[in-house]
């Protein structure tokens, strides 16, 4: 039976997805700036959810994926997002460079880069299982799809895949993040969207 949700109550996470996702991104690169483009409807369509401008003057589309399942010690990687409608996951069809799965509870952003993950996982797909979860938008529901990705095999596998872990020195409202380095399947230096 797949898991259920309401949007009243996934909106908040997501709210504090990309609130995390932005703290990140501007202790990685102070001198960075941040454009959130949630609601734009040139950036919907493509999957894109904050747009990074770096100091070098380079821009990078950002996709964030907020999840409240941290101990599990998983991605969900969206490949249908509503099953009623056949409309594809994000995962799938996103042309963000950047993937920042946040896990919320851990306050952890773990950053992957969008198109070798998703190479990666299109390789060996079978290898995962599939879950579906249930959301409740007013009357009606839609039903996701995902494959169920354990987070040390993509650390070790995916270049470029670099867990965040919080700095724990740092007071909780600031959202400090530190990197981890080598732990096992760990390299040294990654929102929940409205169904279509």
């Amino acid at each position: 039976m797949p898991r259920s949700y309401s949007m009243r109550g996934v909106m908040p996470a997501a709210a504090r997805a990309v609130s995390l996702a932005r703290a990140h991104l501007l202790h990685t690169e102070p001198g960075g700036r941040i454009h959130d483009v949630q609601e734009d409807p040139r950036f919907q369509h493509r999957g894109v959810d904050l747009l990074w401008e770096r100091s070098s003057g380079a821009v990078v589309g950002v996709e964030v994926k907020g999840d409240r399942q941290g101990r599990r010690g998983n991605y969900f990687l969206e490949l249908i997002s509503n099953l009623e409608k056949d409309t594809p996951g994000c995962f799938l069809y996103s042309v963000a460079d950047l993937l920042l799965y946040v896990f919320l509870e851990r306050r952890e952003v773990h950053e992957l880069p969008l198109a070798k993950l998703r190479e990666w996982f299109l390789q060996r797909a079978k290898q995962f299982p599939l879950k579906a979860t249930r959301t409740r938008t007013g009357k009606s529901c839609y039903t996701t799809v995902g494959a169920v990705v354990p987070v040390r095999k993509v650390l070790a596998e995916v270049p470029g895949a670099i867990r965040h872990r919080p700095a724990h020195s740092l007071p909780a409202q600031e959202t400090g993040l530190s990197t981890v380095g080598q732990e096992v399947g760990v390299r040294r230096p990654s929102s929940t969207r409205r169904a279509r």
